[in-house]
């Protein structure tokens, strides 16, 4: 009796294993019956997302091509397969129009102006929009164009000074010295001639005013990295330099034979340079003659008749002649 109710009692468990089982075909079942089209196969997140922005753009731009719209350059309507509007502010002109537009700015070399026509618009048309609409030529030149003033304006890049190279060289944090990767060539990117170590960089006669002034007006910082560029020595004999040919031509002709500066100091003005012994009037400069020098003064027809004591100095003061 106890084992046919313990059978009993075991019975009724087995239609809630098949119950269970039944669940879980039933799961099976409706796992295989989710649409595939609802499932995509990607490999992450942003793959995803840049799926989904490319479609929307794709549509946008289907929708744009469909409409008609006013160029406001030309004033026509064009279907919007003719027209290129400008990511940032959306203003639209027909192609022809940014064309012509794009050509003239890249011929002058204005590679950051092809921005929206539109005044005070300050949106900027991308290069995939330039290829689009010139030729390969006038890209590659925009391209080009764009780089170099790129370039330009980072601090650590400076040009090969070879007329015939001119290839961009990244320079070194705290070192002066550049090696162009095309033509080997090494060179100090202070002064672009070739490396000098810690030699301070040579400087011509033409640049010596620049310096000159350069030092003057710059602070104690910049003063210090022109010595140590130039050298102390060198920007003083500058100085000094500067300053005698601010005086001499203040107080100084020059010959007009041999251009040697002659300061006049006391006496007439028939003068003799000390270069090259030629007799002048100190006046009007001109050269006399060596046999009678005084002619020149003598003359009537002479401009500087009668002016051989003109404003002669005496005692340190400058006397008129009378007449």
């Amino acid at each position: 009796m106890c084992q046919q109710g313990n059978a009993r009692g075991r019975a009724p468990s087995a239609p809630q294993d098949a119950e269970d089982c039944g669940g879980a075909v039933g799961c099976a079942a409706a796992e295989e019956e989710i649409d595939e089209r609802a499932v995509q196969d990607v490999e992450s997140l942003s793959s995803l997302i840049r799926e989904i922005l490319d479609f929307d753009q794709a549509q946008r731009r289907k929708c744009f091509n469909s409409k008609m719209y006013l160029c406001n350059i030309c004033f026509c309507e064009k279907l919007g397969t003719e027209c290129m509007y400008f990511t940032e502010c959306s203003h639209v002109y027909c192609k022809a129009c940014l064309k012509d537009y794009f050509e003239i700015q890249i011929r002058d070399g204005q590679v950051h102006c092809l921005n929206c026509p539109e005044p005070k618009c300050s949106s900027v048309a991308t290069p995939g929009q330039v290829k689009e609409l010139v030729g390969e030529q006038l890209f590659a030149r925009y391209d080009r164009l764009l780089l170099q003033s790129t370039l330009d304006l980072m601090a650590d890049v400076v040009y090969c000074p070879r007329p015939g190279c001119q290839t961009p060289v990244m320079q070194e944090p705290g070192c002066t010295m550049g090696i162009c990767s095309c033509c080997n060539y090494a060179f100090c990117t202070l002064c672009k001639m070739t490396y000098h170590g810690v030699s301070p960089c040579k400087i011509t006669a033409e640049k010596l005013m620049d310096l000159r002034n350069e030092y003057l007006e710059a602070d104690e910082a910049t003063k210090r990295f022109l010595e140590q560029r130039y050298g102390k020595r060198v920007i003083q004999k500058a100085l000094e330099e500067m300053e005698s040919k601010e005086w001499l031509e203040k107080n100084s002709k020059a010959c007009p034979c041999c251009s040697t500066p002659i300061e006049k100091l006391d006496g007439c003005n028939k003068m003799t340079c000390t270069g090259c012994m030629q007799y002048f009037c100190w006046l009007c400069m001109a050269s006399l003659s060596r046999v009678n020098p005084y002619k020149h003064f003598n003359d009537p027809s002479s401009p500087c008749f009668d002016r051989l004591f003109q404003a002669m100095q005496i005692d340190g003061e400058f006397w008129e002649d009378e007449n």
